[in-house]
């Protein structure tokens, strides 16, 4: 009757990986440069537990007594959410999925609209807020979608929610998602409603992902077959395409997240917490917005205070983060680095832990069940 929480602190990197050049992000360091950017952060949970002993960052000294920390690397290419959390899970993409620098093509501009019965406007890699701002009125007054991609293997559609109701759009999405081919087998179909007129459009928290299925097992589905229960917040599970989920739970904003997993902390008796919190990427890392993404991880750290007072010697907590957005980067994409490691439970005692993402999931199979996991990567640092 163990309980694990894995909890993605989404884009928060801690140094550039040794082929961060290839990717053009040479010299990057996600949480490192938000320190000195914001003249230093005030974490005191996350500095205890041992954030600052993983890297040197601008007012989060080392711990006295950390817990286990370190940072992670990726076995596979890749630097967004997908690529990120399966690697967490133990699934490592085979080859980099299709990316789109000149828009898509043709064929898959086809498939949209004839999903949608609607033209198509943009196409091409957007930021997704000033996407709306540019195109949102020419897609009111004509109807045609808003299709935009990034430097990640996305294809998102966004439609005014007066326009288009969101759950039409999901069902657009979900059709595009299985009609691609698999040479244009992107990453993530994404759903983007927003709302407001013309002057102050805003997304909504309706952004739904379609994910490709894993390419493999994952240590989800491990602590499945072993009778453990996953449950998990936020976009988590859609990243998996619902594959060894038993229970998704909503979390599109980090409030809404962040009070869903400390209601099951409160009330789950058994299996595994896998939680995104979307907003230190999605809202402040690809807008540079040093002071909300500094305010993010202040109401973050503030809520991990809480957790630590509801969990028991049975449970076992996990920080982490599935790539790096480096608000001081030349652009404003992602950015390919380390996700730290934070790690508190029973008797954990005080070492570092450099490994893998795979690691993670690992360990949680190990704690929930005692089992390891031959055939998928990762060491158990537990």
């Amino acid at each position: 009757m163990s309980r694990a929480f894995v909890v993605v602190l989404d884009a928060c990197g801690v140094g550039a990986l040794p082929d961060a050049e290839r990717y053009g992000d040479a010299g990057t360091n996600t949480l490192g440069h938000l320190a000195e950017a914001a003249g230093g952060l005030k974490l005191p949970t996350l500095e205890r537990l041992g954030l600052g002993s993983i890297l040197p960052l601008q007012g989060v000294p080392p711990a006295a007594v950390p817990a286990v920390h370190g940072r992670l690397a990726p076995l596979g290419p890749g630097k967004d959410s997908t690529a990120g959390h399966w690697e967490l899970m133990g699934v490592v993409m085979p080859r980099p999925l299709p990316t789109y620098p000149d828009g898509f093509p043709d064929e898959v501009i086809s498939l949209v609209r004839a999903a949608s019965g609607r033209d198509v406007v943009c196409n091409r890699p957007y930021n997704g807020i000033a996407v709306i701002e540019d195109f949102g009125a020419a897609h009111v007054e004509s109807g045609a979608l808003i299709v935009y991609t990034s430097q990640d293997s996305v294809l998102q559609i966004a439609a005014h929610e007066e326009l288009l109701a969101p759950e039409h759009l999901y069902e657009i999405c979900e059709q595009v998602r299985a009609r691609l081919p698999e040479g244009h087998a992107v990453g993530r179909v994404i759903a983007r409603p927003f709302a407001g007129t013309h002057g102050s459009f805003e997304r909504t928290d309706g952004r739904r992902d379609f994910s490709l299925p894993p390419p493999g097992r994952s240590y989800l589905e491990e602590l499945q077959s072993a009778g453990s229960a996953v449950h998990t917040v936020g976009k988590a599970g859609q990243l998996f395409a619902g594959i060894g989920v038993d229970a998704q739970h909503p979390g599109a904003t980090n409030e809404r997240a962040l009070a869903e997993t400390t209601e099951l902390a409160r009330t789950l008796e058994e299996g595994l917490v896998f939680t995104n919190l979307v907003e230190t990427d999605q809202r402040y890392g690809h807008r540079h917005d040093v002071e909300g993404f500094h305010g993010a991880l202040q109401r973050i750290d503030a809520c991990v205070a809480q957790w630590l007072e509801l969990l028991t010697e049975r449970d076992l907590l996990v920080l982490t983060a599935d790539h790096g957005c480096d608000v001081t980067a030349s652009h404003t994409d992602h950015t390919r680095e380390y996700a730290p490691l934070l790690a508190h439970y029973g008797q954990a005692g005080s070492h570092r832990h450099d490994g893998l993402l795979a690691d993670v999931g690992a360990s949680v199979l190990r704690w929930l069940t005692g089992r390891d996991a031959r055939a998928l990567p990762g060491a158990a640092f537990v």
